[in-house]
């Protein structure tokens, strides 16, 4: 008696776990099954004051993540179809005081980069978004923002900001 019990128990869990699906990655990516390409475009400068060499590197390194952490492939830029599709634009570049002393002197400037981003879901639920993504880094005020911009852009910026449009995709957070 307790043993067909425990066989018709197994059986039901069985039954009952065939029927959900979870998806895990090692990267926490959530991609949609049927999906197999994306479109990251180049992401134009639109801010008063820019970097020439800021979207370069922001789309690059956007597409680079999304091929090395999902099964994604790349498609020409000139491809309408895509199965998920990144467009943006910098709308802002600007560097401000961050803290100042007793004396009216700034202590700590900042760099500020702002990008806005619209993705596109051809595939699966199709829920995509358009948003704003800002990042920003700090440098002594006695240094030239010149001689810091560049490392900034490479060290902190570009690299946080492309983990939070990464994870805002596919990791739904």
């Amino acid at each position: 008696m307790i043993t067909s019990i425990r066989a018709l128990l197994t059986i039901a869990i069985c039954a009952l776990l065939s029927g959900c699906s979870v998806k895990y990655s090692a990267t926490g990516a959530s991609i949609d099954q049927g999906a197999q390409t994306v479109n990251v475009r180049f992401i134009e400068n639109r801010a008063p004051i820019n970097n020439p060499t800021l979207s370069q590197k922001l789309t690059q390194k956007l597409r680079d993540k999304i091929t090395a952490q999902t099964r994604l492939t790349q498609v020409n830029e000139n491809e309408s179809k895509a199965d998920y599709e990144f467009r943006g634009a910098i709308t802002g570049y600007s560097f401000s005081n961050a803290a100042v002393t007793n004396v009216d002197q700034a202590a700590t400037s900042r760099l500020n980069v702002t990008v806005n981003i619209t993705f596109i879901k051809r595939i699966g639920d199709k829920k995509g978004f358009s948003q704003s993504f800002t990042r920003s880094a700090d440098f002594s005020a006695n240094q030239l923002p010149s001689a810091v911009e560049n490392r900034l852009l490479d060290e902190n910026i570009i690299p946080g900001m492309v983990d939070d449009i990464f994870n805002r995709a596919f990791a739904n957070w």
